[in-house]
């Protein structure tokens, strides 16, 4: 049983093992002028590969709606330097010696999203009028795909095998290209409601949701703009995929601007595109595409993705998008 008596272990020392406590004690009393020292644990930056995504990572399809890809991104959240509460131990030596910090390494969602959320606190005071989804868009089309080495992203819970977007989404965020990503996706509320509709969502649980009954379905969609792709195959055999996304992108760069579209192509898979190039005569204008998936690969849970990325040459922008064909998974 533990023991309710807690002591704290509040000056400054070093905790080690019985093992090595009976060889100190020895030291001691030689009688050859012991002496000792601490030399505090240095830290190592730039090892390989990384980042990596972390064993205990969410992984998609979502089970509320597996429709639109998830997650979107990933942070940094494994043994992150973090700030503690003064008053709570940090550790415990069983049974009863506490050992406090102002800092402790911590991980998982309570540090990735602190991360994600403070980047977009950041791009909100860039860009005050932009809306949540175009903040959430300038993240994901500019995430890093690759790691420190130069190769794909490794997922540490696979055998680091490649990470796909179901386990990393579009890739880790990185603050200073979401500050300029060239093209957003927005969404308006009413999109959202669209897709509420699309969902069958009844209208209790829509006005649960929005606080508001002024809204309608008439366009019911499930084609929400986002700046992802996932199309989803059943295990039906014989029948070949094909999905058709509609996107409207917005340009923030400045000025007039041409874009070009590049492609990989998930394996078993064909993507088009149209039109393949998107000319935009000033800031904030609206431009619209179709994406297309047609997959005939093996439907015994296959899960390929590739991407696709509007590229601006003279204005550095790269805006990319994961695209991924995986199975549909029964939430029942």
């Amino acid at each position: 049983m533990e023991s309710s008596y807690r002591e704290k272990f509040a000056y400054p020392g070093v905790v080690i093992s019985p093992e090595d406590g009976a060889a100190v004690i020895s030291y001691a009393k030689s009688g050859a002028n012991p002496v000792a020292s601490i030399s505090f644990q240095q830290t190592f930056v730039r090892s390989t590969p990384a980042p990596v995504v972390a064993t205990y990572t969410s992984r998609g399809p979502s089970p509320s709606y597996q429709g639109i890809l998830k997650p979107d991104i990933m942070a940094p959240g494994s043994l992150v330097l973090a700030s503690w509460i003064p008053n709570v131990y940090t550790a415990l030596i069983y049974p009863a010696i506490e050992l406090s910090s102002e800092f402790r390494m911590i991980s998982g969602t309570s540090m990735a999203c602190p991360h994600s959320s403070g980047i977009a606190a950041l791009l909100k005071g860039a860009h005050p009028k932009w809306s949540p989804a175009a903040i959430r868009s300038a993240m994901i089309t500019s995430a890093i795909n690759i790691d420190n080495t130069n190769s794909p992203i490794k997922d540490s819970g696979l055998n680091y095998s490649i990470a796909t977007p179901l386990a990393m989404g579009a890739g880790l965020v990185n603050p200073n290209f979401a500050l300029n990503p060239g093209l957003i996706y927005d969404a308006t509320p009413q999109d959202y409601i669209n897709l509420l509709c699309a969902m069958k969502f009844t209208g209790k649980q829509i006005l649960t949701i929005t606080r508001s009954s002024t809204y309608t379905c008439q366009n019911a969609s499930s084609d929400l703009n986002y700046p992802s792709f996932i199309a989803l195959y059943t295990n039906e055999t014989g029948a070949t995929l094909s999905q058709k996304f509609t996107r409207t992108v917005t340009n923030v760069g400045d000025g007039p601007a041409n874009y070009s579209v590049n492609m990989t192509v998930p394996s078993n898979t064909n993507i088009s595109v149209y039109p393949s190039r998107l000319s935009f005569g000033s800031k904030y204008e609206k431009l619209s595409y179709t994406l297309t998936v047609e997959y005939s690969g093996n439907k015994t849970g296959e899960v390929v993705f590739g991407s696709i990325t509007w590229v601006y040459l003279i204005g550095l922008h790269a805006v990319t998008s994961p695209i991924v064909v995986a199975p549909m998974i029964q939430t029942w």
